[in-house]
């Protein structure tokens, strides 16, 4: 994790901003909760409890510092809350989730499935691509197993 961190202190550094407690706080939640896809009130109350003088607008500012700066992705999965996804490392693009419909689970997708479809863009539409997500909704695994049991 100090790996990590060390490299958002320098991306951070290398836009002159700087990793003051507060977002160091921030970070270390995301990064200690990395495959929860947290909310900002989620990382609000996590960060409170590790330093309890930050407020919800400095969290919500970090956040958005941090989306801006591409090290955390904004991104919501049709339900209307926004959470934030640290962005892996070295990775060209946003990765991919599954979402069940039904029980709410969140699973990621660290596969690039669209350098194709990209390419074809690219080259049929003349659009350059920077970045692109893709989110599948349906039902996972463990709830069809669930559903078939019942039947």
């Amino acid at each position: 994790m100090e790996h990590r961190l060390d490299r958002i202190k320098k991306e951070l550094h290398a836009q002159s901003y700087k990793l003051t407690p507060q977002r160091e706080a921030t970070v270390r939640v995301l990064l200690e909760r990395e495959e929860d896809h947290l909310s900002a009130e989620d990382v609000y109350l996590l960060v409170k409890d590790k330093a309890p003088e930050i407020g919800l607008a400095t969290v919500y500012r970090t956040l958005e510092l941090l989306t801006e700066l591409k090290v955390v992705d904004k991104i919501n999965f049709g339900d209307g809350v926004s959470r934030y996804d640290l962005r892996k490392e070295g990775a060209k693009h946003f990765h991919h989730h599954l979402v069940c419909t039904e029980c709410g689970s969140v699973e990621e997708i660290m596969d690039d499935l669209l350098e194709d479809v990209e390419h074809i863009v690219q080259s049929q539409w003349g659009f350059l691509v920077k970045d692109h997500r893709l989110t599948f909704h349906g039902i996972c695994r463990q709830c069809q197993s669930k559903d078939k049991t019942e039947e």
